[in-house]
């Protein structure tokens, strides 16, 4: 019996798939096109595709335990549903699911509800599951470090709530301890919900500074314009995306992103170290800009 890893060649996901290789595991990752993922020795490619029914229930044949990543896109919710349902009905009763922080609060952002929606199914029929709750991965900022180094300025309007940014490689470790203590257990487990926060309650302006130091010279925050935001964002992608991300900046500026009591040392407990911090994350990506 195998662990079937969805979202295999994202950044969570291509992890995910390398720790469990190294770990032993046996692999099976979803693509959607035959040869095209770089995989680790030992992995199986499985091919198919969330709405592709025949294709899911091919993939879930012979599984154990399911890590369950659907990326942002208008039909997420249909995608992690059908892909739930089908392996109940493949009596896969070892689950991880990505969800994400406060997606019960952030109400009116489509992919936060959605994610909800599913965390709802999991919780309502009782599905032997891990959900994984983080909060906004540090390895975004990439898509802006070049604003940031020619310009001198941070451009993602976070605000002043705090927001506990997540190393997406501590992300990829705690995901697959718990996959692996669900597929390592004689029977399946009682569900469990974490909360995946980095150790700094960060702002707009603090992570300006941050940046400022690591790069010797003075860093601004471009402030909490969230239609700018937008605006700038539809450059790049599909408007209904780009709205997405909009709304989502209002909730972090309205709310924060903050784990529940005790997040921190539990997930440095699983880890068995400390969680990375944004500083050392900056140091890093500037040392390889």
């Amino acid at each position: 019996m195998s662990i079937l890893v969805t979202g295999a060649t994202g950044t969570i996901g291509s992890l995910i798939v390398q720790r469990l290789a190294d770990a032993g595991a046996d692999v099976r990752a979803l693509v959607r096109k035959q040869g095209k993922a770089s995989l680790p020795a030992g992995v199986a490619e499985v091919v198919g595709d969330m709405t592709d029914v025949p294709s899911m229930r091919a993939a879930l044949s012979s599984v154990r335990t399911l890590f369950l990543l659907n990326a942002v896109t208008p039909d997420e919710v249909t995608q992690a549903l059908i892909a739930l349902n089908l392996a109940r009905e493949a009596g896969v009763e070892r689950v991880v699911y990505l969800s994400v922080i406060h997606a019960d609060k952030y109400t009116n952002v489509p992919h936060f509800t959605g994610k909800h929606t599913v965390e709802r199914m999991i919780e309502s029929l009782d599905i032997p599951a891990t959900i994984l709750r983080p909060a906004y991965f540090m390895q975004n900022e990439r898509m802006v470090q070049q604003v940031i180094q020619e310009h001198g300025v941070y451009p993602m309007p976070i605000g002043s709530a705090g927001i506990a940014m997540v190393d997406a490689r501590d992300i990829a470790d705690i995901a697959v301890a718990e996959l692996l203590r669900r597929d390592r257990a004689d029977t399946a487990l009682p569900r469990v919900t974490l909360d995946l926060v980095g150790p700094d309650a960060l702002t707009g302006a603090s992570v300006a500074k941050i940046w400022g130091a690591a790069l010797g010279r003075e860093v601004a925050y471009g402030g909490d314009d969230l239609a700018a935001f937008e605006g700038q964002m539809a450059t790049f992608g599909p408007g209904w995306l780009a709205y997405d991300m909009r709304l989502m900046m209002g909730g972090i500026q309205k709310f924060g992103m903050h784990g529940a009591e005790g997040s921190i040392d539990r997930l440095q407990t699983i880890l068995g170290r400390p969680l990375r911090t944004y500083a050392d994350f900056v140091s890093e990506a500037t040392a390889s800009a």
